[in-house]
């Protein structure tokens, strides 16, 4: 038999899906059976697939030691290194500025060192994150930022904040700006834009296009040029909605390619000012909410930036 008492991060969870990452070497399908045979209980009671746990719930499993491996590997998040650059932390969220070149979750390299891994470290060496303690929750990340981009990505540090900022990022209560370095300067200064957005899963890109399909996905970018020199132009571009390689495929789409930029970009003109890393950075994030913050309520009308990136200052800064 083997017991865990639900913490704080596991309450308000169905207890199929508790057990789904506490145990996950125990199929679903067995799952479902032990529970309506009463080989997993809650508080020593029959319990259902649906039933909620409540912090201090004891899960009860009568089930083989086999759905149970042991391991002497240690966690996978200790071979990646323990430092984030920390644009803001509070107890309930971490946010990060992740350097170009890095990934945020594990890729086809299988590489460790991904910017989760480093959050996970670092709170781990804070003493805030020990996986031998939380069953069924681990700090995750709330956006995503492609490898070469640079820029703000949000962590939840416990499941509440988790369910907060997926809800208001879902309801677009956060507003999210980017600064990136043009090849061309764009027709408008300043504008809204809409197009469609297609995946190809093989090629690794998408395509764009001023008509609706049904497999594609609308995508609005807002931008201002801010500064220009020569050919280049310094843009915010502003997501309204957060497309895979949007801002990339949009602005190219719209005769001013991002510079570095090798999937959707010129490479004569890359190689002409010797960039190899996409000038493309997320560089300020603001809150706010339409609707209640629950405990994250304290952050509504905050605004947090991150120092100029590289290329601002290479290209646009003072001569």
């Amino acid at each position: 038999m083997k017991s865990f008492t639900a913490a704080q991060n596991d309450a308000g969870q169905r207890i199929d899906k508790f057990l789904e990452k506490a145990v996950p070497a125990l199929p679903k399908s067995l799952m479902y059976k032990y529970i309506r045979l009463k080989r997993i209980k809650v508080n020593k009671k029959r319990c259902t697939i649906s039933q909620l746990l409540n912090k201090g719930d004891t899960i009860e499993l009568y089930i083989n030691d086999e759905f149970f491996p042991i391991t002497d590997s240690g966690p996978q998040f200790l071979l990646a290194p323990n430092t984030v650059d920390v644009v803001f932390e509070d107890q309930n969220i971490l946010i990060v500025n992740k350097k170009s070149g890095l990934v945020v979750h594990e890729d086809e390299s299988q590489t460790p060192d991904t910017l989760i891994n480093r959050v996970l470290h670092y709170l781990y060496d804070k003493g805030e994150y020990d996986p031998e303690s939380e069953l069924s929750f681990t700090p995750a990340l709330c956006n995503r930022l492609d490898r070469n981009t640079s820029g703000i990505v949000i962590c939840a540090k416990n499941a509440e904040a988790l369910r907060v900022l997926n809800q208001k990022i879902k309801d677009r209560e956060l507003s999210k700006f980017y600064l990136c370095i043009t090849c061309k300067i764009p027709k408008e200064t300043e504008a809204v834009k809409t197009a469609y957005l297609t995946k190809d899963e093989k090629a690794k890109t998408v395509s764009v296009s001023d008509r609706k399909t049904p497999q594609s996905k609308t995508a609005v970018t807002k931008y201002k040029v801010l500064k220009t020199s020569g050919s280049l132009a310094l843009c915010e571009v502003e997501l309204i909605t957060g497309r895979t390689h949007q801002i990339r495929a949009h602005m190219a789409y719209l005769g001013a390619p991002v510079l570095g930029d090798g999937k959707y970009g010129s490479h004569e003109i890359n190689n002409r000012y010797r960039v190899k890393a996409q000038a493309l950075h997320a560089y300020k994030l603001r809150f706010g909410f339409k609707t209640d913050g629950g405990i994250l309520s304290y952050l509504d009308g905050r605004e947090f930036q991150t120092p100029p990136p590289w290329f601002q200052d290479k290209f646009f800064g003072e001569k």
